[in-house]
């Protein structure tokens, strides 16, 4: 063979290593309501179990984001357009991503990481089997919504009227509201619904809640809140109003209480179930992942600030307490 012709063969074969390798990269969807940097935690940990599955970014696998910023009506167009790019997986991070996903396509595997029930969303079928084209992991805060309320007023007893702040825009509000109005009655207390959906209706709903009107505010849960944990923490110390949150994050943040699931948790099990799916699994096969671990923190700091000491008993079934 001429040297020519081994060099335009060798060319031939390191063009088709190179075009090869492209092709076999996987590419997985993130299909977000919020930012991405917001998020950035959670995709952390999502990555983290991507790559015990056997995937790294920028060697096998790469991402292309689709991220709402808060304008949830955006979602079925971003999830049509992943569609379009024929990526391998999507990551909805979020229930109204998932929902938006899952109307965008039935072929293209989704898996989810949510803090609703994805039985009762409609987004499977059953938790063992779910059946189609979703699967995920779930943590439990939707559900907890009624219990957040139950501990508050534990919090301030001698308080009568409660707030339950809600995103209108975020399909799981009716039920939030649904799991809370059956606690405040048996509690014996007056619930009242403040609404938000953007930045400057967080700021007004507290500042509706404060010169006593108030004697504490729910925060339902919904991504926007989770994208705002540093300002949305902050309140309960700016407002002087005892609040209490889903995640810890809002309780360092200066928040008095939280009550909720894990969310990282259930995006590193995503992460994992992302690879398993790249490698060949189907997620109708792979049950979804649901926590049932829930966890108290209290900021003793913020609720000295606010006048308010929470009772030992209380205290004493804190997962911790931050002083």
């Amino acid at each position: 063979m001429k040297r020519r012709e081994l060099l335009a063969g060798f060319g031939v074969l390191v063009f088709s290593r190179v075009a090869y390798g492209q092709q076999s990269m996987a590419v997985i969807g993130l299909l977000g309501s919020s930012a991405l940097d917001d998020y950035q935690p959670m995709i952390a940990a999502f990555r983290k179990g991507l790559n015990e599955a056997g995937y790294v970014e920028g060697k096998n696998v790469r991402f292309d984001d689709a991220w709402a910023n808060d304008e949830y009506d955006r979602l079925p167009a971003l999830a049509s357009g992943l569609v379009a790019r024929r990526i391998s997986v999507i990551l909805a991070a979020s229930t109204p991503s998932a929902l938006a996903a899952k109307s965008a396509t039935t072929t293209i595997p989704i898996v989810f990481a949510i803090g609703g029930d994805p039985v009762r969303t409609g987004l499977v079928g059953s938790l063992n089997r779910p059946g189609g084209n979703l699967t995920g992991a779930a943590h439990i805060n939707v559900d907890t919504a009624a219990k957040r309320l139950e501990l508050l007023h534990e919090l301030v007893p001698s308080k009568k009227s409660f707030g339950l702040l809600l995103n209108p825009n975020n399909p799981l509000a009716a039920s939030i509201e649904a799991e809370v109005r059956p606690a405040a009655e048996t509690l014996g207390v007056q619930l009242s619904v403040l609404r938000a959906s953007t930045d400057e209706g967080i700021e007004a709903a507290f500042k509706a809640a404060t010169g006593g009107a108030l004697g504490g505010i729910v925060v339902g849960t919904d991504p926007l809140f989770t994208s705002r944990i540093k300002v949305l923490g902050a309140k309960s110390l700016q407002y002087r109003i005892p609040a209490i949150y889903q995640y810890r994050d809002f309780v360092a943040a200066g928040g008095a209480m939280s009550y909720g699931g894990d969310i990282k948790d259930s995006y590193y099990h995503a992460g994992i179930y992302a690879g398993r799916i790249l490698n060949g699994e189907r997620p109708s096969e792979l049950p979804v992942q649901l926590s049932t671990k829930v966890e108290l923190f209290i900021n003793l700091k913020t609720a000295k600030v606010l006048g308010v000491e929470p009772s030992v008993a209380l205290v004493a079934r804190a997962d911790e307490v931050i002083e």
